[in-house]
């Protein structure tokens, strides 16, 4: 069993302070990397100020814009909401999502962060994924891998193949450990390839976005760069090339 899967913050579907909706090249973005699997931060769901100024088709939700007929399947975490829309997390798929459920992780009244969790039927085996966005303070960040590792622990089967993904804004990677030694999972990127960077867009310098794995074989692991991806987002997509390790019955 192939799978690739993606993760990519896209930054609401904006650009940068000026708010300029830049949501139609994300979409041709998505459909140009033909992943099975995406895992996105930043969806801005709603936005009230883009429909008024008839900037954005208010017969669309900003995930079903996203996803098309490429992605049937779809599930979408709320995470900060504010007078004019909404945002958070949310998972595309081809394969047909069983149950998602999501998790408020925020740390402080300052930053609403959450962890959706989804288990999607992928030719017959049942696999976890689970979508992250961590904090931007060191602190929160451990508590927030915390209860990643807890929810893990409590409703995920050890042999269940398992896709953590996500921004972690983890720039000293401080989180490594936590995660891969307690959950004996794999980091995508330095298991092939050492350090992938993702962050900023234009001239990636930190690794933020991280995809980890349980269950799977990584074959390649890059980072989506280049100019038209540096104009998508501040993020430019972390991709992975998986292969399923079936579990061998015992005689």
């Amino acid at each position: 069993m192939k799978l690739r899967v993606v993760t990519y913050n896209i930054h609401k579907g904006v650009k940068g302070f000026s708010g300029k909706p830049r949501i139609q090249s994300v979409r041709t973005g998505l459909q140009a990397m033909d992943a099975d699997i995406v895992f996105l931060q930043e969806v801005q769901d709603r936005n009230d100020r883009l429909i008024a100024a008839e900037l954005f088709d208010p017969d669309h939700t900003q995930l079903n814009y996203l996803a098309t007929d490429a992605y049937p399947h779809s599930v979408y975490g709320r995470n900060a909401v504010y007078e004019h829309g909404h945002h958070g997390n949310a998972i595309l798929s081809r394969h047909p999502i069983l149950m998602s459920e999501n998790l408020d992780i925020s740390d402080h009244r300052f930053e609403q962060r959450g962890l959706l969790h989804a288990v999607a039927d992928i030719n017959g085996v049942e696999a976890h994924l689970i979508c992250v966005h961590f904090g931007l303070f060191a602190r929160s960040r451990v508590r927030q891998a915390s209860a990643l590792v807890e929810r893990v622990r409590a409703v995920v089967p050890d042999t269940a193949p398992l896709v953590i993904a996500g921004d972690f804004n983890d720039w000293n990677h401080r989180l490594d450990a936590k995660i891969c030694n307690t959950l004996n999972a794999v980091e995508s990127a330095h298991a092939k390839n050492g350090r992938i960077h993702t962050f900023p867009s234009h001239m990636p310098w930190w690794q933020l976005d991280r995809i980890y794995v349980r269950g799977f074989a990584i074959e390649r692991t890059q980072a989506l760069t280049g100019r038209e991806w540096a104009e998508r987002s501040d993020h430019v997509p972390l991709m992975a090339e998986l292969a399923h390790r079936m579990a061998i019955p015992e005689a």
